[in-house]
């Protein structure tokens, strides 16, 4: 009988016990979570961690496999915040929670409430990591010079004024002409004077930076394959003092081009090229605008001053012979040359990827050529030029070892941030970062795997190419999430809320174009298939993703304008002024106007909320202000049913107002009310649409 009574009041008891509220467990390492939120090194950091109230026992949080009881700092409303104060050395931390309720417990890493930790999720703090203020959350806008604006027609390229892989150059006289398969060489006279005269464009649009591809001297219109990193191409630039012959018919050699030579040779062409620059920039210093370089040091150009292929600067004056030219050239140990015995004008460099067209650079047997470089760095984003960062292209295959490269952009790293300690730097890679996000190298990347790749296999269902279309990706929710979560956990927190979130570039297809699921390339398709039956509702969609996802937002130009293309070259078009999609544009400035007006989209923290085909949920929240952000893909109207109370904290009655909408008719910023009970929302929405809902307290 005594046995009875003793099971029946455990029962009783166990019953008492409140049950575990998973949805309400949260942290992360936003600012809400991490305090300060980019520690440094031998300081002190506070870990936060959320719970339902008076829903749990204890907390522990286990840091470098050392558990630490959390002490219960606060309440507030339905929510119990735990804190444990953290003495930093210099070294990472990695960490993750336990929850006890009674006899059970609850593990919580990245990804949320589990049974069994993972170490690819441990949570990360990185002393002494920190990135540029002004680039969290900051509105890029990439220009591609040549197709931007031309505002100085007297710098344009010639027809003929020099010979480049196989043919001349080209003059392009039809703005709106479509980029040839092979147009490397053909110009349509974009300049640094239409950037300057479109400035006030930017700044309506709402951009925060501009990042320039490449500006300096080179002979193609991309530019990198770059001639003098020391001077801005006087074609983008000014030409001051123009003289010299171009190439006739039966001229290859540009040896033999008086006229380029003199354009991009003369110091006066390029000093006054260097002095437009500078006024590039405090236009949009002037503006709030910052500017970032596109920096190309894995390789130069066969044309480039160091190497001299094409024996442009051999009788130019005040200039030292290149290394294809003698032996005795300063700049010999510059390259890898495999035969020694084959000078003068020997043609045995080592080749990015085996194009004699893009000298690799050999840094490994030249510190002269690390310090030169080390010297660029430092002086663009110097006075009197002040750009605020640098992109740096392949940054990874820069030398001959993984180790070489980690040296060098420590190195690089510490130049350019004595030099400018607000300036950015951001690397082109594929696949996972970690390595080089350790707070001593790059500060991010372009954000490829855990953002452009993510959403356009969900919305479209397209490789980023426009090389694959497969169905299996089309809506996949899980897949979607399950690429974000992986992805992200490469990025700490310093570097995720500054990765470059792009839908589009110049080394891939446009994204509106992805939207027609047409496979392929303008070679084999042609430049029409990809402007047929693109869907504009979708790219508003994936605006709308963007605007509202942890990262940098960064508009390629053009998409803001319904420009479409294939993968290189077409997706270089040129900007359609005057014939530009004016609700698209509208929708931009609208979603960049949200954007920057809420500070959760800026460094808040992000939860996913629902998932189904074609259907996609999640929440973005700081202590002062939360929003859903909900898209139905689907060619069809969707009736959800979105619990988010525990998720973001708001387990009251309140309402939601929209503050930006979009659907398959158009898009609108008018204010609709949503009424939530409990944290639970019913919604109707229309086909492809994306809404933004604003929590209101009442």
């Amino acid at each position: 009988m005594a046995s009875d009574e003793l099971y029946r009041k455990e029962r009783y008891l166990s019953s008492m016990r409140p049950i575990l509220r998973r949805d309400a467990l949260f942290s992360d390492s936003s600012p809400n979570f991490l305090r300060p939120f980019e520690p440094s090194a031998y300081g002190q950091v506070t870990i936060r961690f959320r719970t339902a109230k008076n829903n749990v026992d204890y907390v522990f949080v286990i840091v470098n496999h050392d558990r630490f009881l959390m002490d219960k700092a606060e309440s507030i409303g339905n929510f119990d915040y735990y804190e444990y104060e953290l003495q930093l050395e210099n070294e990472t931390v990695i960490y993750y929670f336990e929850v006890v309720v009674g006899n059970v417990k609850c593990r919580y890493d990245m990804r949320g409430a589990v049974d069994q930790v993972d170490m690819n999720f441990f949570f990360q703090i990185r002393p002494g990591f920190a990135t540029p203020n002004w680039a969290k959350g900051a509105v890029f806008y990439q220009i591609y010079v040549d197709r931007f604006y031309n505002g100085d027609p007297t710098n344009d390229v010639l027809t003929n004024e020099y010979q480049y892989i196989g043919d001349k150059s080209v003059r392009v006289e039809d703005w709106s002409k479509y980029p040839a398969a092979m147009g490397v060489r053909e110009f349509y006279g974009g300049d640094l004077s239409g950037v300057l005269q479109k400035m006030d464009y930017l700044a309506e649009l709402g951009v925060d930076a501009i990042y320039f591809n490449p500006l300096f001297v080179s002979p193609s219109n991309h530019k990198y394959d770059i001639q003098d990193y020391d001077y801005i191409d006087p074609h983008f630039g000014r030409i001051v003092e123009d003289r010299g012959e171009l190439l006739r018919n039966d001229q290859s050699e540009n040896r033999e081009a008086s006229r380029y030579i003199n354009r991009v040779t003369n110091k006066a062409n390029l000093e006054a090229s260097n002095e437009l620059f500078i006024q590039v920039v405090e236009a949009a210093h002037k503006r709030g605008i910052r500017v970032i370089l596109d920096g190309v040091f894995n390789h130069c150009g066969s044309f480039n001053k160091w190497l001299d292929r094409e024996r442009i600067y051999e009788n130019a004056e005040g200039y030292e012979k290149g290394a294809y030219i003698t032996k005795d050239s300063p700049y010999m140990d510059f390259f890898h040359f495999f035969n020694p015995d084959a000078w003068p004008y020997n043609g045995s460099y080592d080749g990015w990827w085996g194009h004699d067209t893009l000298p690799k650079l050999n840094y490994e047997a030249s510190r002269r050529l690390c310090e030169y470089v080390f010297g660029i760095a430092k002086k663009w984003v110097s006075p009197p030029y002040n750009v605020d960062g640098w992109r740096l292209d392949v940054a990874a295959d820069l030398g001959h070892s993984p180790e070489f490269n980690h040296s060098f952009w420590k190195e690089f790293r510490r130049v350019v941030k004595e030099a400018n300690p607000n300036a950015i730097i951001i690397a082109e890679h594929y696949g996972d970062p970690s390595s080089w996000l350790h707070g001593d190298e790059w500060d991010t990347v372009m954000n490829y795997d855990a953002f452009m790749e993510p959403v356009t296999w969900f919305l479209t269902g397209m490789q980023k190419h426009s090389d694959d279309f497969r169905q299996d990706m089309l809506g996949n929710a899980d897949s979607f999430f399950g690429a974000m979560d992986w992805n992200s956990t490469k990025l700490p927190a310093p570097s995720l809320y500054v990765a470059m979130n792009e839908l589009s570039n110049h080394d891939h297809s446009r994204f509106l174009t992805r939207t027609n699921h047409v496979v392929g390339r303008v070679a084999d398709k042609g430049p029409e298939a990809a402007n047929q039956g693109v869907n504009t509702a979708v790219m508003r969609e994936a605006v709308l993703m963007q605007m509202t996802w942890p990262g940098a937002p960064t508009i390629y130009y053009g998409d803001e304008a319904g420009v479409c293309g294939f993968t290189d070259p077409d997706n270089r078009r040129t900007y359609p002024w005057g014939h530009e999609d004016k609700e698209l544009v509208a929708f931009h400035r609208d979603a960049i106007k949200m954007h920057k007006e809420n500070e959760e989209f800026i460094t808040g923290s992000l939860r996913m909320l629902y998932k189904d085909y074609n259907v996609i949920a999640y929440g973005r929240f700081t202590d002062n202000g939360q929003s859903l952000v909900i898209i139905n893909n689907n060619d069809c109207e969707k009736e959800l049913e979105i619990r988010f109370g525990w998720q973001l904290g708001v387990m009251h009655e309140c309402v939601l107002e929209s503050i930006l909408y979009t659907d398959y008719k158009g898009y609108s910023t008018e204010i609709f009310i949503y009424s939530a009970e409990k944290g639970r929302l019913k919604i109707k929405l229309r086909s492809y649409c994306g809404i933004v809902l604003k929590v209101v307290r009442v």
